[in-house]
Formats: structure tokens, C-alpha cells, sequence
């Protein structure tokens, strides 16, 4: 029976090292710093007194009202994360209403810390995300109406495009206090300082005339 006990004791130890990790960031960077006196927040954001909390620290209202789609993509997403609900902290979950125009597209985007789920609640989508280059970029699309439901999972890029000619409207649940985006078009020809031709015209297999005119553009976050 000790031995029994004692393989069972080395066996928990054994599985609890397996699955030890570091804490999943909750910000794109997170620099250390010697001196905590010149910390600006840890990885999340700074708890407020418990006893001081109140029923505001938990509230948000405004996702009944649309979101501005004039703009060239014809979509605006309106998120509601720990910077609108400070309740949300360390919760690991934040909510987003997505609106499209007619044929309004929320452009090829990733979540580097969430997995999404999408419910249309308002006319029909055109989804899909692509798996990483292990599984060879394979597309995963779909046709959603009204009452339809679909998962992006975690750190893929994804998508959803409005097939019709009238409005569109969604609601996203993502498994994290802040999600954070990256939209790729953005990511790449509107970085900050511009990434460099060479780069780009090697990866794309363009020449620099195209990289030139795509960095050109006025690009823009619809988030």
C-alpha cells in the first residue's frame, strides 16, 4: 500500500510539472523592471479594495446602439473589455458587437489571446479562419443566418464578410479580459515605422511598386 502511495504521490508531482506554466500575458508586452516604485501595471491591471467595489465596477451600457460602418470596410466593432468593465479583471472573458454595412467586411484578424464565438442576431455572414502552417493553412468557411453560431480559435486568422445588401449585426464572446487584435493588412503595411520593402516585396513576391502603393494607403483599425 506505501509503495502504491508513494507511485501515486510521484505521479501527481510528475503530471503537475508537465502542466506548469508561465501566466498567459494579458498585453501585447510586459517589460521587468528592478524598481516596482516605476511599474506602471502588473500583468493585467491593479485590483481595487474589494469593500470599496461597487455594482458600476460591472456595468456597461451602449451595445444597443449600431456602430459608425461609414468607413472603406463597411464594419465597426465595439468592444467591451477591462478598459470599459474594470469588473473584468481576471476574469478571463470580454464581449464585442460587430456591424456591417451591406457587404461590410471585418477584415482577416487574429486574437493573440482569445478564442472568439460569434452569434449572428442580424442578417447573413460569410466566416471562416485558417489553421497554422502545421496543419498547411487549411480554410475553415461557413454561411451563417440569423440564430447561427461559429468559433475562431485562439491566435487564428479569421474573418467575416456581409453577403448581403442590407445591414448585418453580431455579437463575439472571447476567452480573455483583453483579447487584443491584430488586423494583418494593418500589421504589415501600416506598421510604424513602415516595415522594410525588401521585407515585403521577398514575401509577398511583388515588386516594390506594389508594397509602395499598398504602404500608401490610408490604413485604419475598425476596432
Amino acid at each position: 500500500m506505501m509503495k502504491l502511495v508513494l507511485i501515486f504521490s510521484l505521479l501527481a508531482f510528475a503530471s503537475s510539472l508537465c502542466f506548469a506554466s508561465d501566466p498567459s500575458p494579458l498585453q501585447d508586452i510586459c517589460v521587468a523592471i528592478k524598481d516596482p516604485k516605476s511599474a506602471v501595471f502588473v500583468n493585467g491591471k491593479f485590483c481595487k479594495d474589494p469593500n470599496v467595489a461597487t455594482a458600476e465596477d460591472f456595468f456597461y451600457s451602449g451595445l444597443q446602439k449600431p456602430g459608425n460602418i461609414s468607413n472603406p470596410l463597411g464594419s465597426k466593432v465595439t468592444t467591451v473589455n477591462v478598459d470599459q468593465i474594470p469588473g473584468l479583471n481576471t476574469l478571463g472573458i470580454s464581449l464585442a458587437r460587430i456591424d456591417y454595412a451591406p457587404y461590410g467586411l471585418n477584415p482577416p484578424h487574429t486574437h493573440p489571446r482569445a478564442t472568439e464565438i460569434l452569434v449572428v442576431v442580424e442578417g447573413e455572414l460569410y466566416v471562416g479562419f485558417v489553421t497554422s502552417n502545421q496543419l498547411e493553412n487549411k480554410l475553415f468557411t461557413k454561411y451563417l443566418k440569423k440564430g447561427d453560431v461559429f468559433v475562431f480559435p485562439e491566435g487564428l486568422i479569421h474573418f467575416q464578410l456581409n453577403v448581403c445588401k442590407t445591414n448585418a449585426v453580431a455579437f463575439a464572446g472571447l476567452s480573455s479580459q483583453n483579447p487584443g487584435v491584430i488586423t494583418i493588412a494593418n500589421s504589415l503595411f501600416g506598421s510604424n515605422p513602415p516595415i522594410n520593402y525588401n521585407v515585403l516585396t521577398k514575401a509577398f513576391q511583388v515588386d516594390k511598386k506594389v508594397v509602395d502603393k499598398l504602404q500608401a494607403q490610408f490604413w485604419r483599425d475598425n476596432n
